[in-house]
């Protein structure tokens, strides 16, 4: 008798030794709590830098939407949309975030860090266009502004704007040189007008009538217009890598943690 009670306490010491623990919360340094403590204090931080990325974007648009008619490709605008859209998602994407972290619903975990990667493909994608089509733009203005010149003024009222508002603002005249519009559609319905009245250095009506360096400006638009748009693709392309480099660590604690919560349930 005394050896069958043996034998039965023994087979439960083995089966118990066969039995796994099931993981706690807290079993390394990388536990759920911990990372849930870093990915809330991301959130703030991702908040804050999706915000500042949403401003400088919609800034761009807003302010600089005007010469987008001169552009030979859409490109520019493109850019400043994809920051926009980048920026825009931060708000949601921390209300996903936080929700998924105080439940610790694995369907919300997996959505917010598939939306992380996703902001950082349109971030980094909106920065490095923003460094390519900084080198590009030079040549294309320098090919194509010049046609844009001769056969869209005063025919295009947009084109027209943008031309007036260009040549005032950088106080230049033409593309090349003021001697551009002699060659223009707009200068063959009335030969009186040697240059729209934006080249002028003092703007009256039909105050282009006369060419003299006195009251005009000859150096051309090219140069002073590709510089300007240089530096917003520099500074749209800084804010876009720079700021892709966050979303990044949300993504890979967003997995960590992800995984730490499938074993701990499991």
């Amino acid at each position: 008798m005394a050896e069958e009670k043996k034998k039965d306490s023994s087979a439960l010491i083995s089966t118990k030794k066969k039995v796994k623990p099931r993981k706690s919360r807290d079993a390394d340094c990388l536990s759920v709590n911990f990372l849930k403590c870093v990915l809330h204090i991301f959130n703030i931080v991702f908040l804050f830098a999706g915000i500042g990325v949403l401003i400088i974007g919609a800034w761009t648009v807003a302010s600089r939407h005007r010469f987008v008619p001169l552009l030979p490709t859409p490109t520019y605008p493109a850019i400043s949309y994809l920051l926009v859209i980048a920026g825009g998602m931060g708000v949601p994407l921390c209300a996903l975030g936080c929700c998924g972290l105080k439940t610790e619903n694995r369907t919300s975990l997996l959505c917010y860090t598939y939306f992380l990667l996703f902001t950082f493909i349109l971030e980094a994608g909106a920065g490095g266009l923003a460094y390519y089509y900084e080198v590009a733009v030079e040549y294309e203005l320098k090919a194509e502004l010049n046609n844009t010149f001769i056969a869209n003024y005063a025919l295009d009222v947009i084109v027209t704007d943008a031309v007036d508002l260009m040549q005032s603002e950088f106080k230049c005249c033409g593309a090349l040189r003021y001697s551009d519009w002699r060659r223009s559609a707009w200068h063959g319905h009335d030969p009186r007008l040697l240059v729209p009245d934006s080249c002028c250095k003092t703007i009256t009506s039909r105050c282009g009538m006369r060419d003299h360096p006195s009251n005009i400006y000859y150096h051309g638009c090219v140069a002073p217009f590709t510089n300007h748009i240089r530096e917003n693709l520099i500074i749209l392309a800084a804010v876009g890598v720079g700021m892709s480099v966050i979303p990044i660590f949300g993504f890979l604690f967003s997995c960590i943690l992800y995984v730490k919560i499938k074993h701990v349930i499991d």
